[in-house]
């Protein structure tokens, strides 16, 4: 009876440790993620910043080589998943390396995650205290670039900034209002509502001749978004003042969120260049 007792005692102790909900678990022994974190508190935006790094595998024998630096918003969920989405590209696609950078806010709850705020341009039908996305580009220009150059070998003329949804319309803000900022461009599923008017205004001059901006939607996105993203897209390629190239990509029996895996390779693949397998 004494060992019956103490083992429902064990039992019980385990079942509640295991009720203890962890409030933070390392990532050491995720390799496909290795790379580096650090904090940052934005003086732009007021914010803090979780920001998550993977380098390329073959980073500490590469000697003074410099990669392709991809920024990942909403890195809170997107960062896992296409960070190891590149080592399979790599694998599968031979696809050269990249040091991916997530930038998260550390939580879903939106008294702290912001991304409603700094992801939205200026427009007449927000208020502006809403319209955080010229803040949030100065955070991303002024304080972390030049934190990711200064601390791992990125090549500044390659930059690529990959967004979904809302942030996916920031990517899209920001090839307007600096188009030289970054190499390339990504905006998964972009919402242009309720900022459309911003979408068809004035697009900034670039020093730069091979920018290029990808725009994927799918035909089971949300219909609010596409019946935004379609036009616009058919009157961005009709504008000759355009200082990027525009590829649209279209993702057969595409969704809003779980297809920018799809979307990340399919733009990749012609920014930085595949092999097919034999």
């Amino acid at each position: 009876m004494r060992i019956g007792h103490a083992l429902i005692r064990v039992g019980l102790a385990a079942l509640a440790l295991a009720a203890v909900p962890l409030r933070s678990a390392p990532i050491d022994y995720l390799p496909v993620l290795a790379g580096g974190y650090f904090p940052i508190l934005s003086q732009a935006t007021g914010r803090n910043y979780h920001i998550y790094v993977r380098l390329p595998q073959d980073y500490a024998l590469s000697g003074e080589k410099r990669y392709p630096v991809v920024y990942v918003l909403d890195g809170d969920s997107l960062f896992p998943l296409l960070a190891a989405m590149h080592l399979f590209l790599t694998i599968d696609d031979k696809m050269p390396e990249a040091i991916v950078v997530g930038i998260a806010y550390g939580s879903f709850e939106p008294a702290i995650n912001k991304r409603g705020v700094d992801f939205m341009p200026p427009s007449a039908d927000v208020p502006s205290a809403q319209s955080g996305a010229p803040a949030f580009q100065r955070f991303l220009k002024e304080e972390l670039l030049p934190q990711v150059e200064d601390r791992y070998r990125a090549d500044s003329s390659r930059r690529i900034l990959f967004g979904q949804s809302r942030s996916g319309s920031f990517a899209i803000y920001s090839a307007f209002t600096d188009p030289d900022l970054f190499w390339a461009r990504i905006a998964s599923s972009p919402g242009l509502p309720p900022t459309r008017d911003f979408f068809y205004g004035r697009i900034k001059a670039a020093k730069r001749t091979d920018l290029r901006l990808f725009v994927a939607e799918g035909p089971y996105d949300h219909p609010r978004l596409r019946v935004e993203t379609v036009p616009w897209l058919a009157n961005m390629m009709s504008r000759t003042d355009k200082p990027w190239t525009l590829t649209s990509i279209v993702i057969p029996e595409g969704t809003h969120s779980a297809n920018s895996p799809d979307v990340y390779r399919a733009a990749m693949r012609q920014i930085l260049g595949w092999t097919k397998s034999p």
